[in-house]
């Protein structure tokens, strides 16, 4: 459910990892690492040893076009790379492109590959790549919810083997970072792609490529020595399926693995252990991401903004904050991060007040008529299903609050809890009612693909089908601004609009908060999380825990 995923490979916060009985992780704690400056320095930077990790569900695709998981872009973010990408510093720098060009009226991007990069099984990565990708993502073959920046180009064009022009119908201000999109293998991926084995075995020009996949279990990546950026010093990352955040901070704890995104509680009340703070490094920052209650416009009567409103009225979202995130965020009252350049400061929800939601209850014509404390409308008692995904320890907490605020004012509230894949398809077909989820977000400020009525059914991720002319107009015309400043006047506007009618209850964005072993070097981090630079960490020779092959 992410929109450019790869553009932003800003934390290993949910990557699987899996270790074969050779590769065995000690059970004994390792020693604590403390290497002074002037003694790395002098340190030669070695291959070897793995990353460890756990993920709470399976990836369910590899082709990552057609899958809208976390677990799968997790995974494929190692494997695939875009012809752009954001730096340390968050700015767009090529990544397979060494160099583009814009033509004036900003509607002709042509972009310069770099010479001798390889796919996995060795084949070069050409121009065609590119076009393929395109015709694959636009493709009504092609079950993908990332598609619509690219029915936006009119042409792509091969120039010679290194050179694509892409042509726009007009002008698409994200359509340069839209081109972080995972670029696919022509030769491998042209026959029958929604069905090809590249699912499971993936090729792509990443640093790393599938090794093995354990179905339920586990999956291994090894690195790919002929990557174009150099080959990475770690030489494995193993991935295992955990689907208990409590479970993994455990194994984490036993060395079984060395990263992982920590729980609110986790960072708060389990990190000021001597085994912990000798073992652990703990990086901690505000995250791209949010978390929302969201409502199914199809069904009656999340249509009604005075219902919508009431529900968010009801639920106090500092008290969520303080005690289920222990502090460690910020609350939301739109999409954007509130730090960020794109923030309107103006655009406010319906703040706590439980006085107020029974009001506009009442005025939507919700009464208690037989006095069990249930409200009815037309005969009907206002009863809620609460939809939330499995293994995530926070969410279940939000859905027993969300449970607890709303039966102050008179709803009945059953909770449901499902497995992540099969709450996916709930939400494909529009079966359900209200829904807690999150949504990564991404640096250009476009959300389309999340609000636009178009983009309900089908693929699209507008899940909820909420739908508004307004919302749409403004948001393909801040489609088509180049000026940040000009274009912010669209965005700023949307967020009122979303304030006012509340499709969501924004609930907060939370803090990352990512363990990490001390035995990893060079991990330095930016505006873009640390693992932006991954395949420069290292671990000392005297430090390294897996005996792996390393040519």
């Amino acid at each position: 459910m992410k929109k450019n995923i790869l553009l932003i490979s800003l934390y290993l916060i949910t990557v699987l990892l899996f270790s074969s009985c050779k590769n065995k992780p000690e059970k004994e704690a390792v020693q604590e690492i403390n290497i002074e400056p002037a003694e790395q320095a002098a340190v030669e930077i070695p291959y070897g040893d793995a990353l460890s990790t756990g993920e709470i569900a399976e990836p369910i695709n590899l082709i990552p076009a057609l899958a809208s998981d976390s677990a799968s872009h997790n995974v494929t973010q190692y494997i695939y790379n875009g012809l752009v990408k954001y730096d340390k510093d968050l700015n767009l720098v090529g990544d397979l492109a060494e160099r583009w060009e814009i033509s004036e009226d900003k509607k002709v991007f042509t972009f310069y590959l770099k010479k001798g990069v390889k796919w996995h099984d060795g084949v070069e990565f050409t121009a065609d790549d590119v076009k393929f990708t395109y015709e694959f993502m636009i493709s009504d073959d092609t079950p993908t919810a990332y598609d619509g920046d690219f029915r936006a180009v009119e042409s792509v064009e091969v120039i010679d083997r290194y050179t694509v022009k892409v042509t726009y119908k007009e002008v698409l201000s994200p359509a340069l970072a839209s081109w972080g999109i995972w670029m696919m293998p022509r030769h491998a991926l042209k026959d029958k792609p929604s069905r090809s084995p590249l699912q499971r075995k993936p090729i792509g020009t990443g640093p790393y490529k599938l090794e093995s996949w354990k179905a339920g279990q586990s999956i291994t990546l090894t690195a790919f020595h002929d990557y174009f950026e150099g080959r990475p010093k770690i030489e494995k990352i193993f991935i295992r399926v955990i689907p208990n955040q409590t479970t993994q901070f455990l194994e984490l704890l036993n060395g079984s693995i060395d990263i992982m995104g920590m729980t609110p509680k986790q960072d708060a009340l389990d990190t000021n252990t001597p085994k912990y703070t000798a073992n652990y490094n703990t990086y901690s920052f505000l995250d791209f991401s949010y978390t929302y209650v969201g409502y199914n416009f199809k069904r009656a009567p999340f249509d009604n903004k005075l219902v919508r409103r009431a529900l968010t009225h009801a639920i106090n979202k500092q008290s969520i904050v303080d005690g289920l995130l222990y502090g460690k965020g910020i609350v939301a009252e739109g999409p954007y991060k509130p730090d960020s350049f794109w923030y309107n400061p103006n655009a406010k929800g319906p703040e706590y007040n439980v006085e107020k939601a029974k009001a506009l209850l009442a005025e939507a014509g919700f009464k208690d008529t037989d006095g069990d404390g249930i409200l009815e409308y037309n005969g009907k008692k206002f009863q809620i299903e609460l939809m939330t995904n499995l293994n995530n320890d926070v969410r279940g907490k939000i859905a027993e609050l969300v449970q607890q605020s709303w039966a102050r004012i008179g709803i009945d509230v059953q909770i449901k809890v499902l497995e992540w894949a099969t709450m996916l398809g709930e939400l494909n077909k529009s079966n359900f009612q209200a829904v807690i989820l999150g949504w990564s977000t991404v640096l250009d400020p476009d959300q389309y693909d999340i609000w636009a009525t178009e983009r309900c059914g089908g693929n699209g991720q507008n899940y909820i089908c909420y739908s508004n002319e307004e919302v749409d107009r403004l948001l393909i015309e801040g489609r088509k601004v180049f000026d940040n400043e000009e274009r912010r006047l669209y965005y700023d506007k949307v967020q009122e609009m979303l304030a006012d009618e509340q499709p969501y209850t924004f609930l907060y964005f939370p803090y990352s908060n990512i363990a990490l072993n001390k035995r990893f070097q060079n991990v330095e981090p930016a505006k873009a999380g640390i693992t932006y630079n991954f395949i420069d960490w290292y671990v000392p020779q005297q430090y390294q825990k897996y005996k792996v092959m390393v040519e």
